[in-house]
């Protein structure tokens, strides 16, 4: 079932090369694209399976599907916001996939799955929300870190006068993105 995974991440990969050239929405349509038509061929080699092997093998592709759109979407996007659910909704998705798996089992062993399952997805979750929150601390500082060397380059200037001074603040701006 993780050949399914690397089957469908291996398309992408291709196809996101293969239009870097095109402009961005088509790039992202033909990813899309790509990514459907893997699910559907994963589907329907699950359609030689019956029973609970057959879900699984249908969860496994749905679940791929679900990991390259959101991954296509999010490059598309291109957000801090945008990454952080795409990771939270391929988390979903494969804790909906673990989730078929555990109904293959009975009893103790069903509970202890599921319960495996769901502390899986919370910690996915976490950690995504958790990244989000030291990337965004990380730019805030890096903004407060531009800021201070920022004065500083101001105050150089300060030790010259006229159009010598003139320029230095104008270049220090420039340097800064001011």
């Amino acid at each position: 079932m993780m050949f399914l995974i690397a089957v469908a991440m291996a398309w992408t990969a291709p196809a996101l090369a293969q239009v870097a050239g095109q402009d961005a929405k088509a790039a992202y349509q033909y990813a899309m694209d790509t990514a459907e038509a893997g699910y559907d061929a994963a589907k329907a080699r699950c359609d030689t399976m019956a029973g609970v092997p057959h879900e699984i093998c249908v969860a496994d592709a749905r679940a791929a599907r679900v990991r390259i759109e959101e991954e296509v979407t999010a490059a598309q996007k291109n957000t801090l916001a945008a990454y952080t659910q795409a990771r939270t909704r391929i988390a979903t998705a494969f804790h909906e996939r673990d989730k078929t798996r555990c109904g293959a089992l009975v009893g103790n062993d069903r509970e202890v799955c599921l319960a495996q399952a769901k502390a899986t997805l919370v910690a996915l979750q976490a950690d995504a929300r958790a990244d989000r929150k030291a990337i965004e601390a990380r730019l805030d500082a890096n903004d407060v870190k531009i800021e201070a060397e920022y004065r500083v380059a101001l105050q150089k200037c300060d030790a010259f006068a006229g159009a010598v001074k003139d320029g230095c603040v104008s270049t220090a701006r420039t340097a800064y993105g001011k």
